[in-house]
C-alpha cells in the first residue's frame, strides 16, 4: 500500500496560494484520472484506488501546513503503511518556478509541513516531490508562500501537472532510484 500526500492549507482562503503547490497536483492528477470526489477521514480528505494491484491512498490533510504530521500519521498507523511507501508533494522556494525535485529523503529545509511529519513519523526516511515556488526576497517569507499565483505562474503550474501525473504514474511502476536520475534536473 502507497501513501502519496499533497500538503497545503484547508479553506477557500488558501485556493491557488504557493503554499499549496501539493493539493494542487494531487487535485490535478486525480483529475486526469477523471477522479474529483474525496472522502474523509482523520481530519483528512483522500481518494483510495487500485494501481498495478496495490491500494493507493492520495491524502490531503485539513490540519493546517504545520500540523501535517499529526493527520498523517493516522492513516500510516490505521493503514498500516511503511515508511518507504510514503511521498510527500510540497511547495520548496528554493527551487523556480516550474522546476521541481525527488529526494528518497533529508532533512525539512525549513518547511513547516515537513517538519512536522518528521516530528510525528520520527525520521526524515520519506520519499519527497518539491515543487518550486521560487523566493521573492522582497517580500515576508510568509506572505509570499500564502501569495496567490498570478496567471502566468497558473499556466506554468498546469504545463507542469501533466508532468508531474506522468512521473505519479512511473512511481508506481519503477524504482524511486530510476525516477530520480531520469527527471531531476538543476533548476532552469
Amino acid at each position: 500500500m502507497k501513501l502519496v500526500v499533497g500538503l497545503g492549507n484547508p479553506g477557500k482562503e488558501y485556493e491557488n496560494t504557493r503554499h499549496n503547490i501539493g493539493f494542487y497536483m494531487i487535485d490535478q492528477y486525480l483529475a486526469s484520472k477523471g477522479f474529483t470526489q474525496y472522502k474523509t477521514k482523520f481530519n483528512g480528505l483522500y481518494f483510495d484506488m487500485m494501481i498495478k494491484n496495490e491500494k493507493v491512498i492520495f491524502l490531503k490533510p485539513q490540519s493546517y501546513m504545520n500540523l501535517s504530521g499529526e493527520v498523517v500519521r493516522k492513516y500510516i498507523d490505521f493503514y498500516q503503511i511503511q515508511l518507504q511507501d510514503i511521498l510527500v508533494i510540497s511547495d520548496d522556494l528554493d527551487l523556480n518556478i516550474g522546476n521541481f525535485k525527488l529526494k528518497e529523503k533529508g532533512s525539512s529545509g525549513g518547511h513547516n509541513g515537513l517538519k512536522n511529519i518528521e516530528l510525528h513519523l520520527g525520521n526524515q526516511n520519506y520519499k519527497r516531490l518539491k515543487i518550486g515556488i521560487a523566493n521573492d526576497k522582497h517580500m515576508d517569507t510568509k506572505d509570499y508562500v500564502l501569495g496567490r499565483f498570478d496567471h502566468k505562474e497558473l499556466e506554468i503550474y498546469d504545463q507542469l501537472s501533466k508532468l508531474i501525473t506522468q512521473i505519479l504514474d512511473e512511481y508506481f511502476i519503477e524504482s524511486f532510484d530510476r525516477l530520480m536520475s531520469k527527471y531531476n534536473q538543476k533548476n532552469k
